[in-house]
């Protein structure tokens, strides 16, 4: 099953390029139209020169306040920046708190031991479906993406696997990938965040954390995708649904969304 085109940078996490995604109908995502990463603070334009020649026109930063300010996003030449925080109602939650979570094994066998570290994970992917921010936030990040004028975007969180994996995942179905290709584009970030949570995960252990603690914060799981997409058919019977009632996404938007990002195989 063909994934995303990771994109060689050094100083950006988790860069993939969406496009040549298989979809319904013999027909692909565009290249270069819709990509995927990390948070951009450590960007260097001129180290990373592949980066700065994808032409980028805007980074759509899911990450909430607290995230922003800590790590500001550093654009690519001639990008503008569009804000949509998925969790700005409850910026406390998981994805929010990775490395937090992981430096004080005491606390976090606490908060998170017992299996509680993958159902408050799995609880997040829930609200990113069903609270009405998530759904302000993803309705503007569609509606950037079906922009003409907007194109190529960037759409990320911090390190690229939650926030920016059920966007990803939205965005894939509306096109008209199948759940399977979601799913294997879903998964297949794991390698690199695993590597990039490495030395966090290893002083974690190593201060006698739990090993499905760390797994669990620092890897995307089948579960995760399941229990937002489970929310999904459960609230509003399907993704046609949740696009028209809960996200509420205009049919001018939906069609612009099409005709600029499905082209043929």
């Amino acid at each position: 099953m063909q994934t995303a085109r990771a994109v060689p940078a050094s100083t950006v996490l988790n860069l993939r390029d969406l496009g040549g995604i298989a979809l319904d109908g013999g027909r692909r995502v565009r290249p270069g139209a819709v990509l995927r990463s990390g948070q951009l603070s450590g960007l260097d334009a001129a180290q990373d020169s592949e980066v700065a020649a994808l032409g980028i026109r805007t980074v759509v930063d899911l990450r909430t306040a607290d995230e922003r300010s800590a790590a500001p996003d550093r654009l690519p030449p001639g990008a503008r920046l569009f804000v949509a925080d998925v969790l700005g109602d409850n910026p406390g939650v998981a994805p929010a708190r990775l490395r937090a979570l992981l430096t004080d094994p005491a606390e976090a066998q606490r908060l998170l031991g017992g299996g509680k570290a993958e159902e408050m994970f799995a609880g997040t992917y829930r609200q990113m479906v069903l609270s009405p921010g998530a759904a302000a936030a993803h309705r503007a990040f569609v509606e950037t993406v079906a922009d003409d004028r907007a194109r190529p975007v960037l759409f990320h969180c911090t390190a690229g696997k939650d926030r920016t994996g059920w966007a990803a995942a939205l965005l894939l179905m509306m096109l008209g990938a199948s759940r399977e290709a979601v799913r294997a584009e879903f998964l297949a970030v794991n390698p690199v965040v695993r590597a990039a949570f490495a030395p966090y995960v290893r002083d974690f252990l190593d201060a006698g954390g739990d090993p499905e603690i760390a797994s669990a914060i620092s890897e995307v799981r089948p579960r995760y995708l399941d229990t937002a997409l489970d929310a999904m058919d459960e609230r509003w019977g399907g993704l046609e649904g949740y696009v028209r009632d809960g996200l509420r996404i205009p049919r001018a938007a939906l069609e612009r969304l099409l005709g600029g990002l499905v082209v043929p195989a």
